[in-house]
């Protein structure tokens, strides 16, 4: 029988550095020219996930402007240099009390539309019972956003601060399932210039800076 599934939130973390990228706020690099953050929200909101947070960090100043007036509630990490756990412990505080399941995005996928989430939502809905983490996985390569459930949630927030969502996948195996499929968009993000000419290579478009990002590193 497949598990019951609550309301699903989706969880946007957006507060890295992108050191490896110019140290420039790579959640702003434009497709078709909208900013990869806003492009995810409203894929996010397509897929009838209409409860999303976003964690913002480092350049919190110059990505929050991309967010205007979606229907997105923002919170700040103020200690993002401690890496990515401690946005996801961030975002999940600020979700609502009431047991909500969670897909937990990341602000660099450029492929991602409604119609991928959709699916992965669909495969969360009529998962097997038992399962309480989904992951997406191409050709055997492990993808994002990732589904967990309100339990594992509530289990998150009560462990030690260096436990996050991998740590705690690796110390329950049999509760991860795997979304198996063959569309590249989950597997596909941005950490490095060659995964910029990657991006173009596979799908014939291109993403650009904004003005003003373009010419060099800026500061926080």
């Amino acid at each position: 029988m497949p598990a019951a599934s609550g309301r699903l939130a989706a969880l946007v973390l957006a507060a890295g550095s992108a050191s490896r990228l110019g140290s420039r706020p790579k959640c702003l690099l434009e497709l078709d020219g909208v900013p990869l953050l806003r492009r995810l929200v409203d894929a996010l909101v397509g897929a009838a996930i209409d409860d999303v947070t976003v964690v913002l960090g480092h350049y919190a100043d110059r990505v929050a402007p991309a967010l205007a007036g979606a229907p997105v509630r923002v919170v700040i990490n103020p200690q993002p240099q401690d890496g990515q756990t401690t946005s996801l412990r961030v975002g999940l505080a600020a979700l609502p009390d009431d047991p909500v399941d969670v897909m937990v995005a990341l602000a660099d996928q450029p492929g991602l539309e409604a119609p991928d989430l959709a699916a992965l939502y669909a495969a969360w809905q009529h998962r097997p019972a038992g399962l309480d983490v989904l992951v997406p996985r191409v050709a055997g390569q492990r993808g994002n956003p990732v589904v967990m459930s309100a339990r594992v949630r509530r289990e998150l927030l009560a462990a030690p601060a260096d436990m996050g969502a991998r740590q705690w996948q690796v110390a329950h195996p049999r509760q991860v399932g795997w979304f198996d499929s063959d569309n590249a968009h989950f597997c596909l993000d941005v950490d490095t210039g060659d995964d910029l000419e990657r991006f173009q290579r596979l799908t014939g478009r291109s993403l650009a800076w904004p003005p003003g990002l373009s010419a060099g590193p800026p500061g926080r």
